[in-house]
């Protein structure tokens, strides 16, 4: 009986370290993710903040306003 017992912990154990394994894998993927996410989305959102007021001034000189 109690060579069964350890022979189910030890089972359960490598099945538990796969499962770590396996979770760090996602969570190393999710992180990948987040920060590509970030790289392509808010980063050309400050490039906005820097190019719209220059465009807006460019394009009010066109029409002629001093603004």
């Amino acid at each position: 009986m109690n060579e069964d017992i350890k022979k189910q912990l030890d089972e359960m154990g490598q099945k538990i370290e796969a499962i770590y394994k396996s979770v760090e894998k996602t969570r190393k993927y999710f992180a990948i993710t987040f920060w590509i996410t970030v790289i392509a989305f808010v980063l050309p959102l400050i490039g906005l903040a820097f190019a719209i007021p220059s465009f807006m001034s460019n394009y009010a000189n066109v029409l002629g306003g001093n603004f």
